[in-house]
């Protein structure tokens, strides 16, 4: 199979994605969570049988809470948070007698919580900076790892080439994120978070693979292949070890999504986007960007 003769027709529709991400990201934006905006976290646990989603939504209107957000926690238990930073005492008796009317609650199980903006601040902050630090840490291994291949292609531009794809890998989860707040008031949480540095390494793993089979190709070079020939040959050769280490977690996240209750939902919904857009990414665009890469060189060279 020749990946690279379609490479442009593969720019093309990564460019049109990313360009349509930025759009999303730059005139929606993400909704962040309690966990970085401030409110409070309410914890119930109910006897016999919880009531629905509906019926706390019903029982809570006459509140006008903004961003109610209703998670299912196990059999029993139910999480809400609310973007409510200063919720008086006065207010919490009040919804504890509310939410008493729609079903019987367990003892001592029903726990305000109150995260302050400050807090949320800082962690926001926090992962930012660990999201920077690890594509740096990345992107500086790669470097190094591929320093004894510098030829054709400088190791630091394998570097580049994985940084370029880990954008577009994390871009189209947060644009996803940036219509399901728009239109059905999903945020950004610390599990969302956690899914994307997830990302992060599993897509860098993916296109260390393919570099890998790359830099053993050059250097056991044989016959005077070059380099464009000896890109699509390891394409090849780990087409298969890609494609099926990514259906496996593939399954995986898909059973999570539909079977892994509420609180796993957006998490793995992250996860699917990132491995799927991560593996495509490896295949179609890391290495087709190097060779395009030496053929512009190559032109530049032949003009002088």
């Amino acid at each position: 199979m020749n990946f690279l003769r379609y490479r442009i027709i593969y720019f093309i529709f990564s460019g049109i994605l990313v360009l349509g991400c930025l759009f999303v990201l730059f005139f929606w934006g993400l909704k962040p969570g309690i966990e970085f905006t401030g409110g409070t976290l309410i914890d119930i646990g109910y006897k016999d049988q919880r009531p629905s989603v509906d019926a706390i939504k019903q029982a809570l209107a006459e509140f006008d809470f903004k961003n109610l957000e209703i998670k299912m926690i196990g059999e029993k238990s139910i999480n809400l948070r609310i973007n409510e930073k200063n919720i008086s005492n006065d207010l919490q008796q009040q919804i504890s007698d509310k939410l008493k009317t729609i079903g019987e609650i367990e003892e001592n199980s029903l726990q305000f919580e109150t995260i302050s903006p400050i807090i949320g601040k800082e962690l926001s902050t926090k992962t930012q900076i660990v999201t920077i630090l690890s594509i740096l840490v990345i992107v500086l291994y790669i470097a190094i790892a591929f320093r004894r291949v510098s030829k054709p292609i400088s190791s630091w531009q394998y570097g580049i080439a994985s940084l370029l794809t880990l954008s577009h890998d994390i871009l189209i989860p947060l644009a996803a994120f940036a219509v399901l707040g728009k239109y059905y008031d999903v945020q950004i949480t610390i599990p969302v978070v956690t899914a994307l540095l997830v990302i992060v390494g599993y897509a860098i793993n993916d296109k260390i693979v393919v570099f890998d089979r790359i830099r053993e190709n050059l250097l056991r070079r044989r016959g005077g292949m070059g380099y464009e020939e000896i890109v699509n040959a390891s394409l090849n050769q780990t087409l298969a070890r890609c494609i099926n280490t990514s259906l496996t977690v593939m399954i995986t996240l898909l059973a999570l999504y539909f079977f892994g209750g509420e609180t796993l939902k957006y998490f793995s919904l992250t996860l699917i986007l990132g491995v799927g857009f991560g593996t495509y990414s490896s295949l179609f665009l890391a290495s087709p960007i190097l060779v395009t890469w030496l053929r512009r060189r190559e032109r530049k060279i032949a003009k002088r």
